[in-house]
């Protein structure tokens, strides 16, 4: 068989692997609530298949670098989701998903410039989310009605995971470590989302899956850090496999508190 002709095949069927991850994740969200929802949405759904496909391009020194890059990166997902959360309350579509998409553009394009350290990526992720948790607080409880699908639906999330896992799997070579992170933590799940719910179900209540995704992505930023630290002391396999357990640990904690919470407020009544 022809290079070109199975790097094209292959290509295609990771593309195809990771739209298949995004879809049913989005569809778990749709069917469960904002909570629910959210924790799904934070898992590495989109990320995960971008940084399996690096590795089986570039060495544990590729990933462990370019996993700074997304580590500052996840701060500015957080940044993105606020400002859609803020302006989706009272604004449209194109004001609410056009303004969270130009800041995370701008956020990175400024992380970009910089060459991250773990430390310091970590230390603007607790500043972020610091500063975006109790800002997203008020907005996290609102009734989610019921989601009925179009046929478009699914065929655009697909293409759009596709796309991104194209252009982070056909660009890694030349444009290195760095970009390659930043790349692949564009948030491919919360773009989706918006696009998808604002304009069937209304602003506040797609705001409110995203107000819950905070706590989930604060996890999602420390599974990037053991990625980092793991595909250094372990290889590609196990620190992706670790960062990935990280994820669901994490969020599988956020649902058992959460789940006792309620039965404390259910016993009060």
């Amino acid at each position: 068989m022809p290079l070109d002709l199975h790097f094209i095949l292959f290509l295609l069927l990771r593309m195809a692997i990771a739209a298949a991850f995004v879809v049913s994740a989005s569809v778990i969200t749709e069917r469960s609530g904002p909570v629910i929802g959210a924790l799904v949405a934070t898992l590495p759904v989109s990320a995960g298949p971008s940084y399996v496909f690096l590795a089986i391009d570039h060495d544990a020194a590729f990933i462990a670098q370019g996993a700074l890059s997304s580590l500052p990166v996840n701060a500015a997902t957080i940044f993105m989701a606020l400002t859609y959360v803020v302006l989706a309350q009272r604004h449209d579509l194109a004001v609410s998903f056009g303004a969270a998409v130009a800041i995370w553009l701008a956020m990175a394009s400024v992380i970009r410039l910089f060459d991250w350290t773990l430390a310091a990526g970590l230390a603007v992720n607790f500043i972020a989310f610091g500063i975006c948790i109790p800002l997203l607080a008020g907005y996290r409880h609102v009734k989610m009605p019921l989601v009925t699908r179009r046929w478009y639906d699914i065929p655009m999330r697909a293409v759009l995971v596709a796309t991104l896992v194209a252009i982070v799997v056909s660009t890694s070579g030349w444009v290195g470590p760095r970009i390659s992170g930043i790349i692949a933590l564009y948030p491919v799940v919360f773009s989706s989302m918006m696009v998808i719910l604002h304009p069937r179900i209304g602003g506040p209540p797609t705001a409110a899956v995203l107000a819950n995704s905070d706590w989930g992505l604060l996890g999602f930023g420390m599974a990037i850090a053991v990625m980092h630290v793991a595909v250094v002391q372990f290889g590609s396999a196990l620190g992706l496999c670790l960062a990935l357990g990280t994820c669901i640990a994490w969020n599988l904690t956020l649902w058992a508190i959460g789940r006792r919470a309620m039965r404390k407020a259910r016993h009060k009544q």
